[in-house]
C-alpha cells in the first residue's frame, strides 16, 4: 500500500522552476498568436506573471470575450494537460475535490468477507473484534478507493497541468471556501489520508461572468484581470485570424455592426465567438455586400432573445448605413401632426398639446363632418362629440328642445301612481 507523500510547502515551492515557459511578454503574445489567440499587451503581461509568480489568475468580464479560450490556448502553448472544473449552482465539494468509491469498497468487502471472518474468529468478545477490524480500516480508506475530481487531480498530477475553474461565480459561496486552501497553498487535505501538496504547481485560471460578487478572500489569493470586449482593430484581427472566408472589407463592416449592437441595451450582447460565427455564416451564403436585409435574415446567429432581436432589427438599417431613412413603425399617421385634426387632445396645427386650461365650450356643429383636406373619409372627432351635447338631439323630451326651449306640458307623458307601483314591484313580496 502506498502512502500519500506529504512534503512541506517550502519544499514544494523549492521544487518549482524559477523560470517559466516564456522569456518575455512579447513571447507570450507571439506564442498565443501562433495558437490563434490574439492577446494585447495587458493580457499578455498578466499571463507572464501567472507563469512566474505561481499565483492563480482570476479573469472577470462579460461572457464570450475569450476567458475560457485563454486557458485552452495556454495549455496548448505550454504543452500542459488541461483540467477543467465547470462550476454550477448547488455544486458541493465532493464534485470539485474528491469522492470515495463506495461501490468499489463494498465489492472488496464482499470479496474479503472470509478473510475478515478469519481475522475476528478467535476474538474473545465483541469489543476485541471491533478493535481488530478498526485497526484495518485504513485498508478501505486509502488512495485505492479515492476518486479524484479536477482539483485533487491537478494537485496530485505528476505532470504539470493547466487547471481551469470555469464560471466560479455560478457556484455557491461554500465552494469558494473550499478553494481557498487549494489556491493559497496548492494543497488539499483528505481527513482519512492526509494532505496532498502539489509537486508540480498547476497554472490555475478562474473565470467569472460577474453574475455575483466573489469573496474578498478568494480575490486576494489571485492575480486579477477584467477582460472586456476588444477594440475594433483587435476584434477585426481576431476575425481575420480565424479564416472565416469573408473578405477583409466585409469583415471590417461586420465588426462595426456588431459593436453597434453591443451599444444597445441587450439582455446578451454578441460575443467575439458569435462575431466569428456570423462572418462564417455570411461567407457560406456567398454575401459580397452587407445589407440590412441579409443581416436581418441572419441576426439570430448573434442575438439570442426575442426582445433583443426586435431591438437589433430596428437598429440594423442605421448600423449598415447611418444615412438610411428608417420607416416608423405604427399605424401610419402622426396623431394629428399635419392631418388637420387633433384626435381629441386639443392639438393645434403644429401638434402641441393644450393641457394648460379647461377645454373650450363645444361649438354648435353637425353630428359629424368630413375633413375637406382629406379624401379618406376621416371624421372630426371633436365635432362628433360636440354634437352629442346638443340640446334636443333626442327629440322634445330629453334635454328640452333645440335652443334651450322647454317642451310643452302636453308632450310629457303622465304616469299614474298605481302604474308606478306596479312598475317597481311595490305590491310584490320579496322572496324569503
Amino acid at each position: 500500500m502506498s502512502e500519500a507523500v506529504v512534503p512541506t510547502v517550502t519544499e514544494a515551492a523549492d521544487a518549482v522552476a524559477s523560470t517559466g515557459p516564456f522569456e518575455s511578454v512579447e513571447q507570450v503574445i507571439e506564442t498565443l498568436r501562433e495558437q490563434g489567440y490574439i492577446a494585447d499587451t495587458r493580457l499578455a503581461t498578466t499571463v507572464f506573471l501567472l507563469t512566474r509568480l505561481d499565483k492563480p489568475l482570476l479573469l472577470e468580464g462579460p461572457a464570450g470575450v475569450g476567458k475560457t479560450e485563454l486557458a485552452k490556448m495556454l495549455a496548448v502553448a505550454t504543452g500542459r494537460r488541461l483540467l477543467r472544473l465547470q462550476c454550477y449552482e448547488g455544486q458541493d465539494e465532493t464534485k470539485a475535490l474528491y469522492e470515495w468509491d463506495y461501490g468499489k469498497q463494498l465489492m472488496y468487502t464482499q470479496i474479503l468477507r472470509e478473510k475478515i471472518g478469519q481475522l475476528v474468529e478467535d476474538a474473545p468478545d465483541l469489543a476485541s473484534a471491533v478493535d481488530r477490524i478498526g485497526s484495518q480500516e485504513s485498508v478501505f480508506f486509502s488512495e485505492r478507493f479515492l476518486a479524484p475530481r479536477p482539483l485533487l487531480e491537478a494537485i496530485r498530477s505528476e505532470q504539470p497541468v493547466v487547471l481551469l475553474i470555469d464560471e466560479v461565480d455560478r457556484a455557491d459561496e461554500a465552494l469558494e471556501a473550499v478553494l481557498l486552501e487549494t489556491l493559497g497553498e496548492f494543497q488539499i487535505s483528505v481527513p482519512e489520508i492526509g494532505t496532498f501538496v502539489a509537486e508540480q504547481r498547476p497554472y490555475v485560471l478562474l473565470t467569472s461572468n460577474n453574475t455575483r460578487d466573489l469573496a474578498a478572500a478568494l480575490k486576494r489569493r489571485c492575480l486579477h484581470l477584467f477582460l472586456d470586449y476588444p477594440s475594433a482593430s483587435r476584434e477585426l484581427e481576431i476575425v481575420k485570424s480565424k479564416k472565416t472566408g469573408l473578405s477583409d472589407q466585409l469583415a471590417e463592416e461586420l465588426v462595426n455592426v456588431v459593436r453597434g449592437l453591443r451599444e444597445l441595451e441587450l439582455r446578451k450582447s454578441p460575443s467575439i465567438s458569435e462575431t466569428i460565427d456570423w462572418a462564417r455564416t455570411l461567407a457560406v451564403l456567398g454575401v459580397d455586400e452587407l445589407s440590412s436585409q441579409i443581416l436581418s435574415d441572419t441576426v439570430s446567429v448573434v442575438v439570442k432573445y426575442d426582445k433583443d432581436v426586435k431591438k437589433a432589427l430596428d437598429a440594423l438599417p442605421r448600423l449598415v448605413d447611418p444615412n438610411a431613412v428608417v420607416p416608423e413603425h405604427g399605424h401610419g399617421h402622426g396623431h394629428g401632426h399635419g392631418h388637420g385634426h387633433g384626435h381629441g387632445h386639443g392639438h393645434g396645427h403644429d401638434g402641441d398639446h393644450d393641457h394648460d386650461g379647461p377645454a373650450a365650450p363645444a361649438p354648435s356643429a353637425p353630428a359629424a363632418r368630413v375633413d375637406d383636406d382629406h379624401d379618406d373619409g376621416d371624421v372630426d372627432g371633436r365635432a362628433k362629440r360636440a354634437a352629442k351635447d346638443q340640446a334636443g338631439r333626442h327629440g322634445g323630451i330629453y334635454g328640452g328642445l333645440p335652443g334651450g326651449v322647454a317642451p310643452p306640458p302636453s308632450a310629457i307623458r303622465k304616469v299614474s301612481p298605481g302604474q308606478g307601483t306596479r312598475s317597481f314591484g311595490g305590491s310584490r313580496k320579496r322572496p324569503v
